[in-house]
């Protein structure tokens, strides 16, 4: 008899929700949650997702692209998980591939441009908070040169090197932005290596798209400048750290589960920006003087108005072809598949 009672009440509290599931987010990251970086940023996201009533999370860090990416994205998948994010650009075939065998979960990849029914795509428009920390390297350098240590060259951070370079050079006409590739996106001896032959190269601002503070530890013990990436890294380099592009996914990982939970999601392609929060630039370093800040507040305000695409022409590429007519801008379709560097860019795409 009391079994049968127990079943009826576990009953009535699940149809009245009194004993409802909390709707489950995973998130797949490529580097350590530790790492100051990139994988940091999405974590701090994360945990605002966690936060919300209802809903629990969990997270696997250093997650290889690949079959690897392909195994935990399973994983969590067949334990039930509601919305799955996966982090990285090379996670986007292993997710598609995922979300097929899945129709019932949520999938959104970062980075990729791939979509399914049950899968959308989503990233933020960095390349607007990398102008901003352009015009303050341009204005601080002294020789001219500023240093980029890259990881790969995909659009995502060819559209990040261009945007700095065209941001220098609103300030700075003379500024040219040299790149050096790594070929990997969390590797901190090899990020300061880089860094270093580019210090060697006379560069005296170092920039980045890559997970760790390396390259702006190189920069304070050379005794120059750096702008950091994806977090305010200020405290890894206090002597050389300019500024930073940083990221905010809270926003957007509580809308897209909020969406998800009344049911209104939609699998898309989002793409947020500074209007929005998702991306902005950390606090200045006290060596940047109060002009610099103030022309690049202004800058700031009007990107986030939609005042300042970024990308309007005119803009010529490395050979000096325009690539931009004057007063046009670049389509989202542009920017998502550049594959060109702009004027004063010193590198190639290899």
């Amino acid at each position: 008899m009391r079994a049968r009672w127990m079943m009826v009440l576990a009953m009535l509290l699940w149809t009245t929700g009194a004993w409802a599931k909390d709707f489950q987010v995973g998130f797949v990251y490529v580097s350590p949650v530790g790492d100051a970086g990139y994988s940091y940023a999405h974590d701090q996201g994360r945990k605002a997702v966690e936060a919300m009533e209802g809903v629990t999370t969990s997270f696997v860090e250093s997650v290889p692209e690949g079959q690897d990416a392909e195994r935990v994205i399973t994983t969590m998948a067949r334990k039930g998980y509601d919305m799955i994010f996966s982090t990285s650009f090379g996670y986007m075939d292993p997710t598609l591939k995922v979300a097929k065998q899945f129709p019932d979960v949520k999938f959104l990849h970062c980075s990729g441009y791939k979509t399914a029914p049950n899968m959308a795509n989503y990233f933020g428009r960095m390349y607007q908070a990398r102008y901003l920390t352009g015009m303050v390297a341009g204005a601080m350098t002294k020789s001219n040169l500023l240093g980029y240590v890259a990881a790969f060259p995909i659009p995502e951070v060819i559209r990040g090197i261009n945007a700095f370079a065209l941001g220098a050079q609103a300030m700075n006409p003379k500024a040219e932005v040299r790149v050096v590739w790594t070929k990997t996106w969390y590797d901190p001896a090899r990020e300061k290596e880089a860094a270093k032959s580019l210090l060697d190269a006379g560069c005296d601002v170092i920039a980045q798209h890559q997970d760790s503070p390396a390259p702006q530890e190189a920069a304070q013990e050379r005794g120059v400048y750096s702008v950091g990436y994806n977090s305010d890294m200020a405290k890894f380099a206090p002597k050389a750290h300019l500024t930073a592009a940083v990221w905010n996914w809270a926003p957007f990982y509580t809308e897209m589960v909020r969406q998800a939970q009344a049911g209104t999601w939609k699998a898309d392609s989002y793409w947020w920006g500074m209007d929005k929060g998702v991306v902005d630039i950390a606090p200045f370093g006290p060596m940047v003087p109060e002009e610099v800040r103030a022309k690049v507040q202004a800058a700031k305000e009007a990107i986030g108005k939609g005042e300042n695409p970024v990308f309007v022409g005119p803009i010529a590429d490395q050979k000096g072809v325009e690539r931009v007519p004057a007063g046009k801008a670049l389509s989202d379709a542009e920017l998502l598949s550049m594959n060109w560097f702009v004027r004063g860019v010193v590198g190639t795409l290899e």
